[in-house]
């Protein structure tokens, strides 16, 4: 079975209940694989991502196997505004947040609901220089954990959506991300877009942040800010103190 997600954001939590954990979210338009589901709850892997967590039956439309393939073999088209709106055919309005899957849209079979888009659509790979500009559109968003939005996201969640708006994939997690890329043996041999990731006393990636010049990184810890970076990992001028052990840069693209 699969499914296409029809609202604006879906919480996909690491267990099937109301209680549990947000780990990721779905955007509209995103598409999945459904591995198991109850009445109340699908546990589903994402197709952009193949990440896996539960979400809500009432929160997505089924789609066919065909449709799916159709989908994932079609070129990603999305929103490029940080809030937008789609109509449907009753002339109701949902607002969709940037990175919306916007591909199925000219496909009536899928989008039964006759979804409509009016606003600016943006698909393909971007200069390795448009990454900051699209991380900058997330500057003060608050921290969220399992969030892809300006309204909550979280270190990995900005960094996959800073990359996939520009046309590449990274994976979900930051510890997943670090195994994409080539590793750079010093912060000097950084440019602009690439990834730093850090560590915690036993080894394991819990951050990852988007090189800037100058030494410097955006990144999401409490909000999207941006801090400087040492060999020693972040330092946060308003606390005077390091926040996050540098472990290693990855040049992505």
């Amino acid at each position: 079975m699969f499914g296409i997600c029809n609202l604006a954001i879906v919480p996909v939590r690491i267990e099937p209940s109301d209680r549990s954990e947000q780990v990721s979210q779905l955007l509209f338009g995103d598409h999945f694989s459904i591995l198991e589901s109850t009445d109340k709850w699908a546990k589903i892997e994402i197709a952009f991502d193949n990440y896996i967590g539960w979400i809500d039956t009432k929160q997505f439309s089924k789609i066919s196997e065909e449709h799916y393939n159709y989908l994932s073999s079609t070129p990603v088209i999305h929103n490029s505004d940080l809030i937008e709106y789609v109509s449907d055919s009753f002339g109701g309005l949902l607002p969709i947040p940037i990175g919306s899957a916007l591909s199925f849209l000219d496909n009536d079979q899928i989008n039964t609901q006759g979804f409509i888009f009016e606003g600016l659509k943006s698909c393909g790979q971007k200069p390795k220089s448009e990454l900051l500009k699209t991380a900058f559109m997330y500057l003060n968003a608050p921290y969220l954990w399992g969030g892809k939005t300006p309204f909550g996201i979280d270190c990995s969640g900005f960094t996959q959506m800073v990359y996939k708006l520009n046309g590449y994939k990274l994976l979900r997690d930051a510890s997943q991300q670090a195994s994409q890329g080539e590793a750079l043996s010093f912060i000097e041999e950084s440019e602009p877009g690439d990834l730093a990731f850090f560590d915690n006393e036993e080894g394991n990636i819990i951050h990852v942040g988007i090189m800037m010049e100058n030494n410097h990184i955006i990144h999401a810890s409490g909000k999207v800010r941006i801090d400087r970076l040492d060999h020693l990992g972040i330092y946060n001028a308003e606390t005077d103190r390091h926040t996050h052990k540098l472990r290693v840069i990855k040049k992505i693209i």
